[in-house]
């Protein structure tokens, strides 16, 4: 099957056994253009039957998978790369329809998803553990990484092109079988990568996706033939995910929420910083999990520092993503684009001043989308919900502090420990902010806290649940286990 950029698209399918199949429950939802508010595809959810039939056919293909040399499993990958490369245009395209974001934000997440595929390419070096001669008297030892079967990650509406390729490559090319469960707001690019991945040259049952909500969720995280369960969404749900595959005796991994902070210290080029800021907080609409959306300001240059941020947040186009000069595309869904009107309410409720309202923002010809502008609150207090509580919209609070020691002290009451970012000249303070910072991801002169591939995606406290985080080193550790290897060959 082949999938036009133009919608409206066919019913999205399961793609089971090398096969493309639809959902067989009797449930299921439209998906919805988000500026536009036209129907555009329609996902039927997965029964248990289907995720049965998932669950069989990547056990029985991880045999012979888990098998094969170590150079062999990698080549589908180094075929993918390619094939997602060679239709990056297209598949954003896909992703600003069923999505919001713009076009540029798209193929900048496309190209995050691409660089998780090639270091997941270099598993030949990254599977190695280790060996020790003479461990004891006549004994060598050898540590052996193995896979251990099959595997399913639950990825979120925001980046539905990305986070899929924070675990599939690595799954695969570490010896394990993968089946995705995508969002059900935005499941049309998975769809097309999966279309690329069929292309790519894996045997059956390897690679597999199977759409749903909530009850598919669970069914995979109940499933005894699933071995471990990758998570992306919000706090109160990883918390649940986290605590369900657990008690089935399943690895997990589960990403939550977040609530991050930018600090600005009196040497930072505010102009700079400024700039930053503002993308942080109103990129990709504000949904994403590193978005910087509180601002610490050193006192001396607290009011400079505001101006600079709101002549920033003002110079942002609001429009559908597919326009070139739209900075900031539709929220996913018009319920959730009340959740943040509701939460821009409450920070005025709570007595933030509103320096900049993006409420009554108007996009012509696309008056059914779900559009805010970029809000801007002044004089936060740290206790307010609006300073506390995940946003996941286009809004920044801004909030004055004596120095670099309060600034962190206000970062670090978050029950949230995702990102935060620095702005600064000064060596000292980055290193005390490096020293202190009760976060996982941290940035200095960088607007967003972002780790290349190689690196992983590291969050504390309520950002996440587990042990072993996304990308990287810690994905090799979270599809494998080690066997000890210990011989002794005596003189004869």
């Amino acid at each position: 099957m082949a999938l036009s950029t133009t919608p409206p698209w066919d019913d999205v399918q399961n793609y089971i056994d090398g096969e493309w199949r639809t959902p067989t429950s009797n449930e299921g939802q439209a998906v919805i253009n988000p500026a536009t508010g036209d129907e555009i595809s329609y996902v039927g959810f997965s029964s248990n039957e289907d995720i049965d039939a998932a669950v069989q056919a990547g056990q029985e293909a991880f045999e012979e998978w888990s098998t094969r040399a170590v150079e062999e499993r990698i080549q589908p990958l180094f075929e993918l790369k390619q094939l997602l490369e060679d239709h990056q245009d297209e598949l954003a395209e896909i992703l600003v329809q069923e999505h919001g974001k713009t076009f540029d934000e798209a193929k900048g997440e496309l190209r995050r998803g691409i660089e998780n595929v090639e270091v997941a390419c270099g598993i030949p070096s990254m599977m190695q553990a280790g060996h020790l001669p003479n461990a004891a008297p006549d004994i060598d030892e050898t540590a052996v990484r193995k896979p251990l079967g099959v595997f399913t990650a639950i990825t979120p509406f925001n980046f539905p092109g990305m986070i899929p390729l924070w675990f599939l490559p690595y799954a695969v090319a570490t010896g394990n079988a993968f089946i995705l469960k995508p969002s059900e707001q935005d499941p049309v690019v998975a769809q097309r990568i999966f279309e690329l991945i069929d292309e790519a040259g894996f045997p059956d049952g390897i690679v597999q996706l199977v759409h749903g909500s909530v009850d598919t969720v669970n069914t995979l995280l109940d499933h005894e033939g699933i071995e471990g369960a990758s998570f992306v969404g919000s706090t109160p749900v990883a918390k649940i995910i986290y605590e369900r595959a657990a008690a089935n005796g399943k690895r997990v991994q589960a990403q939550g929420g977040a609530k991050n902070h930018i600090i600005v210290s009196e040497t930072a080029d505010l102009e700079f910083a400024a700039k930053k800021t503002v993308s942080s907080a109103c990129a990709c609409g504000g949904e994403r999990c590193l978005a910087n959306d509180v601002v610490v300001v050193e006192e001396g240059v607290y009011d400079e520092f505001v101006d600079l941020v709101l002549e920033q947040a003002e110079s942002q186009t609001v429009g559908y993503g597919l326009d070139d000069k739209t900075d900031i595309g539709a929220l996913i869904t018009s319920e959730h684009e009340e959740t943040v009107r509701g939460m821009i309410a409450t920070g005025i409720d709570e007595g933030a001043d509103l320096l900049l309202d993006g409420r009554e923002v108007e996009v012509n010809g696309y008056e059914d989308g779900n559009f805010l502008g970029p809000t801007v609150f002044g004089n936060l207090d740290p206790e307010m919900t609006i300073a506390r509580e995940e946003i996941f919209g286009p809004v920044l609070g801004l909030m004055s502090v004596e120095n670099i020691d309060e600034a962190i002290n206000v970062l670090n009451r978050s029950d949230f420990g995702n990102a935060a970012s620095l702005f600064t000249s000064s060596g000292a303070d980055a290193r005390k902010v490096r020293h202190q910072a009760d976060v996982g991801n941290l940035g200095v002169n960088a607007g967003t806290a972002a780790p290349m591939a190689f690196f992983h995606f590291g969050g504390w406290k309520d950002s996440f649940f587990g042990d072993l985080h996304a990308q990287g080193q810690d994905m090799i550790h979270f599809y494998t286990d080690e066997q000890v290897y210990i011989e002794r060959w005596p003189d004869s």
